[in-house]
């Protein structure tokens, strides 16, 4: 990727180029269409990243002007660690910046703002046949190993 790819907090300017990546996102993990999330997860998830009393932050990667990336993430409090735990949530690039740096470029600034922080890791799981990513995550962090359960309600 060109030296014109910034790494940035995302602002509230930003919600109509963001909205298309959120989609895209959601949409890779099949939750489009009929299986869409309601219109008022979307509206919830933008207002926490303005909203200072939400430990829910997000991070866009720009290019000559457009969003290509998104990287929301969130800090918590871990029984193991007296420093924050950074979860990286949300991983996102639009088709045209897959392999150029745009995903990695998103991963070091949630990198930067975890070391801002203090917090003692960044973590985050993807789903097991998303290889192409996983390519990327093994350069830039290590499998913990852990596998992942939940019980939905």
């Amino acid at each position: 990727m060109s030296n014109s790819l910034t790494i940035r907090p995302v602002t509230r300017q930003d919600f109509d180029q963001w909205l298309p990546l959120w989609e895209g996102y959601n949409a890779f993990y099949g939750r489009s269409g009929a299986a869409a999330l309601a219109a008022e997860i979307t509206q919830m998830t933008w207002a926490r990243f303005f909203d200072a009393y939400e430990p829910v932050h997000a991070l866009v990667a720009e290019g000559q002007g457009h969003l290509l990336g998104i990287a929301h993430y969130l800090f918590h409090r871990s029984t193991t660690s007296i420093e924050p735990s950074c979860y990286l949530q949300d991983l996102f690039t639009n088709d045209a910046s897959r392999g150029k740096g745009v995903g990695k470029a998103l991963i070091n600034g949630v990198y930067e703002q975890a070391r801002i922080a203090g917090a003692a890791r960044v973590y985050w799981q993807t789903h097991e046949t998303n290889l192409t990513a996983m390519k990327l995550y093994d350069k830039v962090a290590e499998r913990s190993g852990f596998v992942v359960y939940r019980h939905l309600f």
